[in-house]
Formats: structure tokens, C-alpha cells, sequence
């Protein structure tokens, strides 16, 4: 592949298939949750297991929020149904149906965009009062221009809530992990395109999964601070799917504030 949009692409492809695969994470949210929510019954996941706390949340009756690379129809529904005005970017057309499916059922307040996460120029800075962006930068080659992006269509005194996984999941053979092996085999950062063979890369095509990228805490933490962003929340998750969470939490959540006042 020559290049970004070239991963782009790929991973646009793959994204749409993992959605006719039924992909936990493409399964729209029911009738029911969808009513709770507009109760005031409700909750998110930024990583596999556990539900942000509502105290990271500023008051969502009205607040402008940007979905960030969030396609599925699973977080933007619950918020738009939540009281917000919901923006879901992703660069699957197939993901994005999920959520357009749920908010023509529910009547959401909510808009499908298609595009790239490092790359948010159809919208004006200061544009958002909240951005939740569940993991899914482990599929950008470069996490660094998604702060940078997310800071700028961000409003002063706005609020990130990211979710993003630890770069030691990236450490280990996938195959071999698959089979209840921990074998060391790569270098962090880590490329699907760079740290796997030819064969490894056609089995994971074979399979229609993304390529993944596993990015250095200094890009996902510090690349926040870079881009602007105080970091004033922090918490860890472990996929219970996954044999290495067993051992340590391979997941983290962050809240991140852009200084100022709107």
C-alpha cells in the first residue's frame, strides 16, 4: 500500500464486511435501551466492559456531540436518545447505516458523516461540546493528527472521552495468542503492514479483518497533551474475550478537557 488513503480505503472495505460478519461491535441498540436512555437510564463504553461514569459527562440536554470514528449504531443513538445532538463520523458506510437505521426507528436527533477521523475538515472549529471517540485510533497508522483534529473542532472548555488500547496487547504473536500462546513478536510502535509477514497479512485478510496499528502511550496520552488537551481522567478496562486480559487491563480511558470557556 502506497499510503494513508490507501489504508484508508482497505480499512473501509474491511469495516463494511466486519458489519455483514456481525461484529459485536456493529450491533445496534434495541427499542428498549434506546427508550431507558430517554429516561435517564443510561450508559456508554469507551473499551470492551466498563461504562463510563456519568460524572465525565457534562449535561447532554442540547450539548452538540461529535462521534468520533464511533459507527455502529451503538454509542451515538444512546446519546442522541440521552437528550444530545448527535454527529457520527466513521469511514464505514455500513457502520454508519447502523446508526442511521436506529435513528430513523427511534426519530433521534442524529446525523451519519462519512469521513476520516485525522481529517475532520468538513467541520468548523469550536464546533463540539463533547467528542466520544471509542477505541478505534488502533486503526489510523498516525493517532497524533486525530488530537490534533479533535482539539480543533472542539469548543473551549469542551470534553473528550477517548478509549484506546495498551500498546502491550500489540507485543504478541496474534495466531499464536489465538491458540493460548504468549509469544513476543513485535516492537511498539506496531504496523500490521510492517511487523507481519506476507502470509500472517492474507489469513487476516482472509478473514476481512482492518489493519490495526499499535500506537506508544507517548502518542496516546502524550499526544494529547500536544495537541492542547489536560487530562483530568483516567481509568483501565480488560477484554474478557481476550486471554491476556486475564493477566493485566490491555485497555485505556481517558477524559480530556480543552482549556478555556465557551
Amino acid at each position: 500500500m502506497d499510503g494513508h488513503r490507501d489504508i484508508l480505503d482497505y480499512n473501509r472495505h474491511a469495516w463494511d464486511r466486519q458489519v455483514e460478519r456481525g461484529n459485536r461491535w456493529i450491533v445496534p441498540v434495541g427499542p428498549e435501551e434506546v427508550a431507558r436512555a430517554r429516561r435517564g437510564d443510561w450508559s456508554i463504553v469507551l473499551t470492551p466492559t466498563r461504562a463510563v461514569p456519568h460524572d465525565w459527562f457534562p449535561p447532554l440536554s442540547g450539548l452538540d456531540v461529535l462521534c468520533l470514528a464511533s459507527g455502529g449504531g451503538q454509542q451515538g443513538p444512546i446519546l442522541a436518545a440521552a437528550g444530545a445532538k448527535v454527529t457520527v463520523l466513521d469511514n464505514s458506510p455500513n457502520q454508519l447505516a447502523r446508526d442511521r437505521l436506529v435513528a430513523d426507528r427511534e426519530g433521534l436527533d442524529l446525523a451519519p458523516v462519512e469521513g476520516d477521523m485525522a481529517d475532520l475538515g468538513m467541520f468548523p472549529g469550536g464546533r463540539f461540546d463533547l467528542i466520544v471517540h471509542p477505541c478505534s485510533n488502533g486503526f489510523a497508522p498516525d493517532v497524533r493528527p486525530v488530537w490534533r483534529e479533535a482539539f480543533r473542532v472542539l469548543r473551549p472548555g469542551g470534553t473528550m472521552l477517548s478509549g484506546f488500547a495498551n500498546p502491550v496487547l500489540y507485543l504478541f504473536d496474534e495466531f499464536a495468542r489465538e491458540r493460548g500462546e504468549f509469544r513476543v513478536a513485535h516492537t511498539i510502535p506496531y504496523s500490521d503492514l510492517a511487523s507481519l509477514g506476507e502470509e500472517d497479512r492474507r489469513r487476516l485478510a482472509d478473514r476481512d479483518e482492518p489493519l490495526a496499528f499499535g500506537h506508544t502511550l507517548g502518542d496516546q496520552i502524550g499526544g494529547q497533551i500536544e495537541a492542547g488537551f489536560a487530562l483530568v481522567g483516567f481509568y483501565e478496562d480488560a477484554d474478557p474475550e481476550s486471554l491476556l486480559g486475564a493477566y493485566l487491563p490491555t485497555f485505556i480511558a481517558t477524559r480530556s478537557l480543552k482549556p478555556g470557556s465557551s
